[in-house]
């Protein structure tokens, strides 16, 4: 048996998100997509998908690479969440930078001319290793291999200003899971 992917791999990174609601089953108050590409036919880089009460509701793109961030619009974020595909929405440029120690908490600091974000996952959980294949679900026609690893608190600011809502525990594949984590060690596989 052969021990490497048949797939094409398309990016390696990390895609931490946040997801938040008020109440549990609620409508999110918050959905967060952060992406770190390491690499991708448009170059490295980082970008933010936001959506969020402080957002007004409104979508947002923060990048330091705008080609990156339109070619995940149109594969693999734009999969993952449809709205965020529309390229009508504005990208706009920020700086990047992270600290923390993931067994504790864990800090993505988006900076542009306006705003400040502050994504913080704490209250980390035990990691699980993910594999899909690209050829097994046509609505999502590709694959991933990951370590996500489950934030039961997490808190998202910009400007200071705390976003509404909290994550909440979720179970996958009977293992302890939630609908915010950091995923690690990501790489993404279309068919060849």
């Amino acid at each position: 048996m052969s021990t490497v992917d048949p797939h094409r791999v398309v990016l390696t990174g990390e895609n931490p998100f946040i997801k938040i609601s008020e109440k549990d089953g609620d409508p999110l108050t918050t959905d967060a997509s952060f992406w770190r590409v390491i690499f991708s036919p448009a170059g490295p880089g980082h970008v933010l998908y936001i959506k969020s009460e402080l957002t007004e509701d409104q979508w947002r793109i923060f990048s330091d690479n705008i080609a990156m961030a339109r070619w995940l619009q149109g594969s693999i974020q734009g999969i993952l969440n449809p709205a965020t595909a529309d390229t009508a929405i504005q990208v706009i440029d920020a700086e990047f930078s992270q600290s923390g120690d993931m067994r504790d908490f864990w800090t993505e600091e988006i900076v542009s001319a306006d705003e400040e974000i502050s994504m913080t996952w704490y209250d980390i959980g035990d990691p699980l290793l993910v594999h899909t294949d690209p050829t097994t679900n046509p609505k999502r026609p590709v694959g991933v291999c990951t370590v996500l690893i489950p934030a039961a608190g997490t808190r998202l600011t910009i400007n200071g200003v705390q976003a509404k809502g909290e994550a909440w525990p979720r179970e996958r594949e009977g293992r302890p899971f939630s609908t915010s984590c950091l995923a690690f060690s990501e790489s993404w596989t279309e068919p060849r």
